[in-house]
């Protein structure tokens, strides 16, 4: 029993459709002693059929349909609190919560900064008040690998608390075993396989949606704090408060913080980027922070 509702309670998380799919083919097996894919097609999409199959919950029955594995145990899973409780979180998680959205909104319109002198002079002006006194005690280069630090240390900590690891496994975990299916059913040309995996595919779009909105979720909020950083150097010159003050440059040698890289790619920017990496690489190693699926 364990096991099954170990198995059970995994499929609610994943979808809490999938319960009702279950206990659909439970109702057939138990009045009919077997259950076929033609008997419940009326009940579920041949996708959630098949993940019944793959998670063991329904297995072949000698070649004259499937049987459920411990109908007893499924029958009381499908009844437990937790179980409930497992379908109901696997909802909510899927959904960004009101102030995620807030934050997305709040980024793009301070993205408006890097175009609009008003919206940047204010965020420039405010932050100034924070930063100012750290650009006057040091120099900017060091500056930028202080803020280049901090923004690397709240972007690792919000990927690792904002983002589901579990979650995002078990979508590309079963994008894996749809590739598999797929792959072993043309080696033996089953056709009839084929365009069941084809389905299979068209609605593990909604795996697809679902591990993106997993991992632009954490990305909203780094925008939102980083966007005024960023804002803030970009204001520093153009004002002129630097002025004068150059940066020395791996492979470049000494350049000034405006000169251009590449394209519209300047030499502050560049500088940032290389030392926000190299920072990030450290905190995510000192800090033994996985923020990638296994």
């Amino acid at each position: 029993m364990p096991r099954t509702a170990e198995k059970v309670e995994s499929l609610a998380r994943e979808d809490g459709e999938l319960l009702d799919a279950l206990e659909a083919a439970l109702d057939v097996a138990e009045t009919e002693g077997t259950v076929e894919w033609s008997d419940v097609s009326d009940e579920m999409t041949s996708g959630q059929w098949g993940r019944l199959i793959e998670k063991g919950l329904l297995v072949d029955a000698d070649g004259s349909g499937f049987v459920v594995d411990d109908p007893g145990g499924v029958r009381e899973a499908l009844t437990d609190d937790d179980v409930s409780d497992a379908a109901a979180s696997g909802d909510e998680e899927s959904s960004w919560s009101s102030y995620d959205k807030i934050a997305g909104v709040g980024a793009l319109a301070m993205m408006a900064g890097y175009t609009l002198s008003s919206v940047r002079n204010a965020i420039g002006g405010t932050l100034d008040a924070l930063f100012g006194p750290l650009e006057a005690m040091l120099p900017f280069y060091v500056v930028v690998m202080v803020l280049a630090m901090l923004t690397g240390l709240y972007s690792t900590l919000l990927q690792a608390n904002l983002m589901d690891m579990d979650k995002m496994s078990e979508y590309q975990e079963r994008m894996s075993e749809i590739q598999e299916k797929r792959k072993a059913a043309k080696e033996r040309g089953d056709d009839e396989a084929l365009d069941r995996i084809q389905q299979e595919q068209m609605e593990a779009m909604g795996d697809q949606m679902g591990m993106f909105k997993e991992q632009i979720r954490p990305m909203v909020w780094i925008m939102l704090l980083t966007i005024p950083v960023f804002l803030w150097m970009y204001w520093m010159l153009q004002t002129g408060q630097i002025e004068g003050q150059t940066v020395v440059l791996p492979l470049l040698g000494e350049t000034g913080w405006r000169a251009g890289i590449l394209g519209p790619l300047q030499a502050w920017i560049l500088w940032y980027f290389l030392c926000s990496m190299g920072f990030t690489q450290i905190i995510r190693k000192s800090l033994n922070i996985q923020t990638t699926p296994t």
